[in-house]
């Protein structure tokens, strides 16, 4: 794999999900590109077709995307779903800022968009980065206030480990051996310019 552009770029904020330290205080030393733009492809490929095997088809299936990156990851696999069924599936936005544990809510408005009823319906939740599962415990908890659907699947396009809470992904893209030190960062043409998944570290352990 490659090292990434810049040895001096500073990590985008995805969140502490994806990784333990602060990237306003730490600058990012060395970054290994560990997912490409046919990698990421190919994943999400994957991933929707063992939606369609795992649901029998897609009936009855919604895709919910978390801000952010997750909302461009359920685009791009409805267009899928879409592609091999010739149906289309509705997809949302949910925003957890509004249920979070680890951050102030003063002042927060949720993003959170679902124009459509989810009484009923099989969702599956998107995400980039899975680690302690805190934001997709936040996730439902926003999901459910505004409906109450059949059941929720849980899609990623990493799963990189350290879990802090009893929650799997029914789909990963990858599964990533990480540090707790160590980042991982999505980059996506839709938010970042280009299509990669990076493991960051940290310029005093690099």
């Amino acid at each position: 794999m490659c090292a990434s552009p810049s040895n001096k770029r500073k990590a985008p904020d995805h969140g502490n999900e994806k990784g333990a330290f602060s990237v306003a205080s730490r600058p990012i030393e060395s970054a290994a590109r560990i997912l490409d733009e046919a990698d990421i492809r190919r994943a999400l490929t994957r991933i929707a077709h063992e939606i369609l095997e795992r649901n029998k088809g897609a009936a009855n299936l919604c895709l919910i995307g978390i801000h952010t990156r997750g909302i461009p990851l359920a685009r791009r696999l409805a267009r899928l779903i879409e592609q091999f069924e010739s149906q289309s599936i509705p997809v949302g936005e949910v925003d957890i800022a509004l249920h979070r544990d680890d951050r102030p809510r003063n002042g927060t408005r949720s993003r959170t968009v679902i124009d459509f009823d989810l009484t009923g319906k099989s969702v599956i939740l998107v995400d980039d980065v899975l680690c302690t599962g805190r934001s997709v415990r936040a996730a439902l908890d926003a999901l459910i206030e505004n409906g109450r659907p059949a059941g929720v699947q849980l899609a990623v396009l990493v799963d990189r480990g350290h879990r802090e809470l009893p929650i799997r992904a029914d789909y990963v893209g990858k599964n990533i051996p990480t540090s707790h030190r160590e980042r991982v960062t999505v980059h996506l043409s839709e938010s970042d310019g280009e299509e990669a998944v990076y493991i960051e570290r940290p310029r005093e352990e690099a």
